[in-house]
């Protein structure tokens, strides 16, 4: 098993989850501030569809929650150890920069997570039956 067979490999680099090789996301859209939710309807190589039925990501959502709470949680340990002592304005000045400028990439990893706790890894590319 290689790393590009791990379900880790698929979300980190927002692949499909069936095949690894198909985007979910269109190239060009992460920091564009209208368009980086934009999602591929399936995927170009298998045909996998990366929304199953509607509303399928509103789970998507406690995920994000859960990666936003790590990034809370990293900023106030990492202002700890950098400032002697930590105002709450400062506090959410900080998070307030950071999550905004995380939040493209939190966006696309969480559904990524989500999509991957439903559909399988199947195998290098093979069409899908229509």
């Amino acid at each position: 098993m290689s790393w590009k067979d791990t379900m880790l490999y698929s979300i980190i680099n927002t692949k499909c989850p069936r095949c690894h090789e198909g985007d979910m996301f269109p190239k060009g859209t992460l920091y564009s501030p209208r368009r980086f939710s934009e999602m591929n309807e399936k995927c170009s190589c298998c045909g996998q569809f990366f929304e199953p039925e509607p509303g399928y990501y509103y789970g998507a959502m406690f995920v994000s929650y859960a990666f936003s709470t790590a990034i809370f949680i990293a900023v106030w340990i990492a202002l700890s150890f950098l400032v002697e002592e930590v105002t709450m304005s400062m506090m959410i000045a900080v998070l307030l920069v950071v999550v905004v400028g995380l939040l493209p990439i939190n966006f696309r990893l969480s559904r990524s997570t989500w999509i991957n706790f439903f559909i399988r890894y199947k195998g290098p590319c093979k069409p899908a039956r229509e």
